[in-house]
């Protein structure tokens, strides 16, 4: 078992639990597979918000400035 300093205690439903086993490698911890989990759907939301301004916004080239 790993001690970690400042550490919670979350609830959730035991197939919550086998879940975050399937997204996880051997030896993680289940604080580095949500951890993971969450960089991953970070990065994907940024990647959402950039194709949308991409998208929809007018863009002025640098040497019309």
């Amino acid at each position: 078992m790993v001690v970690m300093p400042d550490v919670t205690t979350i609830s959730v439903r035991r197939e919550t639990k086998e879940l975050l086993k399937e997204f996880g490698k051997k030896g993680d911890t289940y604080d580095q597979i949500i951890r993971r989990l969450v960089e991953q759907a970070s990065m994907r939301e940024l990647n959402r918000r950039w194709n949308r301004i991409l998208e929809e916004e007018k863009f002025i080239p640098l040497e019309n400035l």
